[in-house]
């Protein structure tokens, strides 16, 4: 029995947990040395995950897949790095369709901020890996990363990413070192993904980090849930929507929205609470600076009706959904498992419903369905906008 059954539900994020070596089967033999020497990720396989993936050739292991299927995480998971496996993975999920992004290669491996054309190199491997891992289901929808560090380089990266297959472009919340990313020169970019109709994405790991300095409070060290020295704490997560607040609010005051007016923005995993207050913000500083700034001026909505027509964002299953709703928009939010990672929990669509109490059906539909169709756009294949169980 799937674990969801008769309705439409879209996850708006969903991982492969691609083995640390995996992206060299997809490298430039150019950049391959470099990429080794300076990538900030390891890319040893430890026993422990070699074990782990014993596991998945393990008859005893697979004999209880399906009921085991929201409980193992990481690379225990059934589909989590063999593709052959995601489409049954799907079957049991009952998810109608599932945007695919990298565990390994979040944050492009910290390359962005030094060498271009070693930025450009990782994340056409990206690419690739990701494709190919999708490949296999259309219900597997690959999203390809474009660095915004190289203004020229980065449409030829997303061409590539879109000939390959990908379906949503990822790009860093962070600033780029050397200029903003509403820069001008980057239109071609945001030309080619409304062209394409697909959404330019933002995912955890492509922020600006807290200061490591906030961690030396004299006191013991906080290991997070996956049992590291201070990766990711209840402070750290305070900084994680900080980088998207900003490059959204560039976005909107300096005009990309408006120039490419059927472009849809997604952020995905950086939480939602913040939404209603960053909405209010916005037209707070529309309102206080628009009589001495042309560019607000020459906006075609106040910034909060902007985003809420083209901005798509997915809260985390422990915030209050329905209250995010009700402050901001019913078009604005999105499903998300965050399968397999452990983040994700035991029983997603339980968790969100918990935090949906006394909103309407419709609303729902929108939070489950219509909302994550809007946002793909041609991205998502028509035949995907509702799970085949419903067909007529």
């Amino acid at each position: 029995m799937p674990y969801v059954e008769n309705r439409t539900v879209h996850d708006a994020d969903s991982h492969v947990m691609e083995l640390p070596s995996k992206i060299v089967d997809y490298f430039e033999a150019d950049y391959l040395k470099d990429f080794t020497a300076k990538a900030n990720k390891s890319i040893s396989v430890t026993k422990d995950l070699e074990d782990a993936v014993a596991k998945q050739n393990d008859a005893s292991f697979r004999a209880d897949e399906e009921a085991q299927l929201l409980l193992r995480k990481n690379h225990l998971a059934l589909g989590a790095f063999r593709n052959e496996d995601r489409p049954l993975c799907l079957d049991y999920l009952g998810f109608t369709s599932q945007l695919v992004f990298t565990t390994a290669a979040l944050g492009n491996f910290g390359l962005d901020d030094g060498d271009p054309a070693l930025a450009g190199a990782a994340a056409r491997a990206h690419n690739r890996m990701n494709a190919d891992f999708c490949s296999v289901d259309k219900r597997l929808l690959a999203t390809g990363y474009v660095p915004l560090c190289d203004i020229e380089a980065a449409p030829r990266i997303a061409q590539q990413a879109l000939e390959l297959g990908c379906k949503g472009l990822v790009i860093p919340s962070k600033c780029p070192a050397t200029h903003s990313p509403s820069h001008i020169g980057l239109d071609p970019l945001w030309a080619l993904a409304q062209e394409a109709g697909v959404p330019i994405l933002f995912h955890v790991g492509g922020e600006e980090k807290m200061a490591s300095s906030y961690t030396e409070n004299g006191l013991p060290k906080v290991l997070d849930f996956h049992g590291g020295d201070e990766n990711f704490t209840g402070l750290s997560f305070m900084s994680i929507p900080l980088s998207l607040w900003q490059t959204m609010a560039a976005m909107v005051f300096d005009g990309v929205l408006d120039r490419h007016p059927n472009l849809m923005f997604g952020a995905i995993e950086l939480g939602a609470s913040w939404l209603p207050s960053w909405m209010q913000f916005l037209d707070s500083g529309f309102e206080a600076f628009r009589k001495g700034e042309e560019r607000l001026q020459r906006l075609t909505a106040r910034p909060s009706e902007l985003v809420k027509q083209r901005f798509r964002v997915t809260p985390y299953a422990h915030e209050p959904t329905g209250w995010i709703m009700q402050n901001s928009s019913e078009d604005m939010l999105l499903f998300s498992s965050d399968f397999p990672h452990v983040e994700g929990g035991r029983n997603p669509i339980k968790r969100f419903e918990d935090n949906l109490v006394g909103i309407d059906n419709q609303a729902k539909q929108r939070f489950y369905r219509d909302n994550f169709i809007s946002l793909m756009g041609a991205g998502l294949d028509s035949s995907l906008h509702d799970h085949p169980s419903l067909a007529l």
